[in-house]
């Protein structure tokens, strides 16, 4: 069974996906991946666009600085990316974003399994309490259900933080790769996040989004 995989964040940038599929440890990253049991690439991506939006939270393990959520009760629209995968591939990607262990030994498949069911059914399902376990399914694309995840809570409960720049240069390459958007509307795009939009100062945000557009 295939099925969409929604980025929102980094993982819009496709070769920082790729650390998730095939494992290892990306350039400036704190943290080394295992990778997916089946570390064959997307069949297929395509640029798309969620009800909502994304706010910048926490303490990224891998980057330091705030993580992307996102928010399906914000206003307006996020951009994200999706990609077509294999649920086996889905639910790895989704175990290292949980920091759980990938693969059947872990007591996460089947448990991933119905949570995917059960997200398709009503367009929410819950595997625990933190970070990034709780899936969204909101809606479908030809016919295959789009599904992401995010934290339980929405940003008005959030501490918000801004993201470090390696992490903020990566959203800003996929937003380019996937949408091919100009530097100047990715800029507005993430100056209106929350967590960027009180923690980046406009002319460094503008000089990051440039430089990521161009050397991307």
């Amino acid at each position: 069974m295939l099925v969409w995989y929604v980025a929102y964040g980094s993982n819009m940038h496709a070769a920082r996906l790729g650390w998730y599929i095939g494992g290892g440890c990306p350039p400036g990253g704190k943290r080394t991946y295992p990778g997916c049991r089946d570390r064959r690439p997307p069949s297929r991506s395509a640029p798309v666009s969620l009800p909502g939006g994304v706010y910048f939270a926490g303490e990224s393990r891998a980057w330091t600085g705030g993580m992307a959520f996102y928010d399906p009760d914000l206003p307006g629209e996020a951009a994200a990316r999706a990609y077509l995968v294999t649920v086996e591939q889905f639910t790895d990607i989704a175990a290292q974003e949980m920091y759980r262990p990938a693969g059947d030994s872990a007591g996460l498949i089947p448990a991933t399994g119905a949570a995917i069911d059960a997200a398709v059914a009503v367009g929410r399902a819950t595997l625990g309490p933190g970070r990034y376990e709780t899936l969204l399914c909101p809606g479908s694309r030809d016919d295959v259900p789009m599904l992401t995840f995010t934290a339980p809570d929405g940003v008005s409960v959030a501490r918000c933080r801004p993201p470090a720049s390696i992490y903020l240069s990566m959203i800003a390459r996929g937003l380019r790769e996937s949408h091919g958007w100009p530097a100047e509307r990715i800029t507005d795009y993430l100056a209106a996040r929350p967590g960027v939009a009180d923690g980046w100062p406009p002319e460094a945000l503008a000089a990051l989004v440039t430089e990521a557009v161009a050397d991307g």
